[in-house]
């Protein structure tokens, strides 16, 4: 926090995960912060929540400058609100279930029955909102092949929205994911998403490829193994584990999947970027883009063409791997700087 500053704002989120306590500890650097985060994803307590989060913003209001919101949803309503009727202005930094509606994978916060209300009126009554990447405004997904589900972003489900947006894209830690001289190991690949992603992320896509591949090793982070006799013995998951240790897989995989049927922005995919592993990802959202020309894209949900794709890039000699794998760095710190992200985050929440 700088010296001498009497900028009040309150910081709302349903949780504290990575990427929301890095916006957090930015703000802090300019703010006095205070923080209305409870635990919203247990539904029997949001009505309880709500009355707390009513009562705080009632003390606080009067003494504060801006309102900053992670995701819209049931805790982003409140502050929205209260906030225009004290003529406090807020915004919300949207990332993406906040964005989005996959009926066949029961994904995303507009296929909610109560919540869709709070994310339309909290969108409505804000003054600005920030998604990580343009695709969150609008886009025409046809990675998945449903025809119905192919309109995501928030303008498909609130056409004549008036708030303004202004895109803020995530930022990494360049010198945390510093490449060491950690030798590749041979044709293997990784992917990082939790057990409730299983689907969203393509997990059981990585499944059917493993089987089709048994001499190559496929490793699944965030994920426990799942109670079924179905996984090849090539597959190995090893649930949450740290930074730290997730640095090591990074460096040592040859190969990254992110193959999401919708994605927000994309952070492990830059993680394992930075760390010099080829990226394999969908066609959807700002996947595409982030890649680049460093690695391949999978223009649609089928084993077969993932099959395919991956035959391609392993039979290339190493110099060639090599030099996908120094753009593939080179993309992200040329781009996607952690120092970009606050300065553009300080600057807008500055001018609300």
């Amino acid at each position: 926090m700088e010296m001498g500053t009497d900028k009040k704002l309150i910081f709302v989120s349903p949780k504290l995960s990575g990427f929301t306590k890095t916006d957090l500890d930015i703000l802090n650097k300019e703010f006095l912060v205070k923080t209305n985060i409870y635990n919203w994803e247990n539904k029997i307590y949001v009505p309880l929540f709500l009355i707390h989060q009513f009562i705080f913003l009632l003390l606080n209001i009067k003494s504060t400058d801006k309102i900053v919101i992670e995701f819209a949803g049931y805790w982003s309503l409140l502050p929205c609100a209260i906030g225009r009727l004290f003529d406090v202005p807020t915004v919300i930094i949207s990332h993406g279930t906040d964005c989005a509606y996959l009926p066949s994978i029961k994904y995303g916060g507009f296929g909610k029955k109560y919540l869709k209300t709070f994310i339309k009126k909290s969108y409505t009554y804000t003054n600005l909102i920030c998604p990580v990447s343009e695709s969150l405004i609008k886009v025409e997904n046809l990675y998945n092949g449903n025809n119905s589900e192919k309109h995501q972003g928030i303008l498909s489900f609130i056409p004549q929205l008036k708030t303004p947006f202004k895109i803020i894209h995530n930022g990494l830690n360049i010198d945390f994911w510093s490449i060491k001289n950690t030798k590749k190991q041979l044709n293997s690949f990784l992917a990082v998403f939790s057990q409730k992603q299983f689907l969203l992320k393509g997990g059981d896509l990585i499944i059917e490829t493993a089987k089709r591949f048994p001499e190559y090793m496929f490793t699944i982070v965030g994920t426990e193994k799942p109670n079924s006799e179905n996984i090849p013995i090539n597959v190995k998951f090893l649930g949450h584990i740290s930074k730290e240790k997730l640095k090591v897989e990074y460096q040592k995989s040859e190969f990254y999947f992110q193959l999401s049927i919708f994605e927000g922005f994309g952070l492990s995919l830059c993680e394992a970027m930075l760390n010099e592993c080829i990226p394999i990802g969908s066609s959807v959202n700002m996947i595409p883009e982030i890649i680049g020309e460093s690695g391949g894209i999978l223009q649609n949900r089928d084993a077969d063409k993932l099959e395919s794709l991956i035959k391609k890039l392993t039979l290339l000699n190493q110099d060639e791997k090599n030099e996908l794998a120094i753009k593939a760095r080179e993309s992200i710190t040329s781009r996607f700087k952690l120092s970009d992200r606050e300065n553009k985050l300080l600057k807008t929440v500055r001018k609300l």
